[in-house]
């Protein structure tokens, strides 16, 4: 069996396994629904390609309550980026599409959260997989459910997450001109 080409200045190629990661999306300035979908697309250029996305929603603020509602959505991309890789791309895209991050939980024109990376568990300063909050946000949770209902976190499905919350106030937009439901 013939040995694989190697070079002295380069590792042996390796094939990594592309990786499921969810994400979810959201802001309240400007058209948010157009924004989501722009930055899905800067996503899918660079390295995160869409397998599926949820309806947007319009939901009330969380947190920080007196600011308009949001639009929110979720998507599930492939990637074979890692987990912070994904991170920094996610925080490049928001930038370029002109997110300042001036206030915690308040206004903002585009937020992507890495939800969800494989079975991943991670717990460093800059990224905690699954989201600390997801579990805490029906604005998640309800469209997560849509695409990703036998996703499991804590070893309960994302759809069983989603029933425990009254997801009065979350409202499910009609497809925009041009888009299937």
């Amino acid at each position: 069996m013939a040995e694989p080409l190697k070079s002295p200045n380069h590792p042996p190629f390796q094939m990594h396994r592309p990786a499921l990661a969810y994400l979810g999306l959201g802001g309240n300035i400007g058209d948010v629904r157009a924004t989501i979908d722009d930055a899905l697309g800067l996503l899918a250029e660079r390295g995160a390609r869409l397998v599926r996305r949820s309806a947007d929603y319009e939901t009330p603020p969380w947190g920080k309550t007196d600011q308009q509602s949001f639009v929110n959505a979720c998507a599930v991309v492939e990637t074979s980026l890692s987990p912070h890789e994904l991170l920094a791309l996610c925080l490049s895209v928001e930038a370029e599409l002109g997110r300042v991050r001036f206030e915690k939980w308040g206004p903002r024109v585009i937020d992507i959260d890495v939800l969800v990376y494989e079975e991943r568990v991670i717990d460093t300063p800059d990224l905690i997989v699954p989201h600390r909050y997801m579990l805490d946000r029906a604005f998640v949770l309800v469209p997560l459910a849509e695409i990703a209902p036998e996703l499991s976190i804590g070893g309960v499905t994302v759809a069983e997450h989603a029933l425990k919350f009254d997801a009065t106030g979350i409202t499910k937009l009609p497809p925009r001109d041009g888009e299937t439901a």
